[in-house]
């Protein structure tokens, strides 16, 4: 039996979704105002969005944040991938535990995550530099570098680290309604265990698989702390840099690019949601097959 809303509670929801999306709206509005005026619009124009394509350091930014993005999804996906099957495989006393922590670096505070990463980055560079003084002694055929600094490698690591999780609570639904029978079958039919996760297990948990690929180049295109505080100065995303650009003058250049990062990553989401969506239909449509 369905239940009606009241209109009360129509206007409630219309009051939350305008507090939460007017800023927003404002800010895409204005970045096609021709006027640096946050509060004055004199007029349409792309003038913002082509002097954003045109600042040296913007697209610099913006093409480290995608490789970085590109670099950590694929790899964290792959990590993911085989991580989640070792979970699924385990016994339930080692797996619970495993996924709790597991589920510690979504729900920990990224101020948190960051700091961490960066202590652990100083103290290993703080090792590691008289074990290259000690190599580089001791022989002559690779020089080592003696001093590390943080740039776009402890960049990469921090991204993959906070992606591998997302990925992991991705797959694991799919590898629950997959019958475990498949893969023995495929055994007994003469498939190695290898041929049998391509061909049967992988092919069943694709879904999965793309919607944490999704789900973890959001979070990696979306990130500043954890970024800002693993970057050093070497590199610097899209995000620390509109950080940066608001401790000056703001530019209107920054609504075009919260308005371009805005759509981004509104379209993975709405992408994600639609898989998911399908997914559900799929499996319900399914089940009453069976039924």
């Amino acid at each position: 039996m369905k239940t009606r809303t009241s209109p009360l509670s129509r206007l409630f929801m219309a009051l939350v979704f305008l507090f939460l999306y007017a800023p927003i709206f404002v800010l895409i509005v204005f970045s096609f105002n021709d006027s640096k005026s946050r509060t004055v619009w004199q007029g349409f124009t792309f003038r913002w969005y082509l002097e954003l394509f045109q600042d040296r350091d913007i697209i610099n930014a913006l093409s480290t944040t995608l490789l970085v993005s590109l670099i950590a999804t694929l790899i964290a996906t792959a990590v993911g991938l085989f991580a989640a099957v070792g979970f699924y495989n385990m016994k339930k006393r080692w797996r619970t535990p495993l996924m709790t922590v597991n589920s510690i670096p979504m729900t920990n505070a990224d101020i948190v995550t960051g700091v961490s990463l960066c202590l652990l980055f100083v103290a290993f560079f703080a090792a590691w530099q008289p074990v290259a003084a000690y190599l580089n002694g001791a022989q002559s055929f690779i020089t080592l570098p003696v001093k590390l600094h943080m740039g776009f490698g402890t960049l990469l690591i921090a991204h993959i680290t906070f992606d591998i999780p997302y990925v992991i609570l991705s797959i694991m639904p799919k590898l629950r309604q997959m019958d475990k029978n498949l893969v023995d079958a495929a055994q007994d039919l003469g498939c190695t265990w290898m041929q049998a996760f391509w061909k049967v297990v992988l092919p069943e948990i694709k879904p999965g698989v793309v919607s944490g690929m999704l789900i973890a180049f959001t979070m990696s295109v979306d990130d500043f702390v954890i970024s800002y505080f693993t970057a050093g100065s070497s590199a610097s995303t899209l995000a620390m840099v509109v950080y940066g650009m608001t401790k000056k003058r703001i530019s209107p250049k920054i609504n075009a690019i919260s308005t371009l990062l805005f759509i981004t990553v509104l379209i993975l989401l709405v992408i994600v949601n639609i898989r998911e969506a399908r997914q559900e239909k799929a499996l319900k449509a399914r089940q009453a097959r069976q039924a």
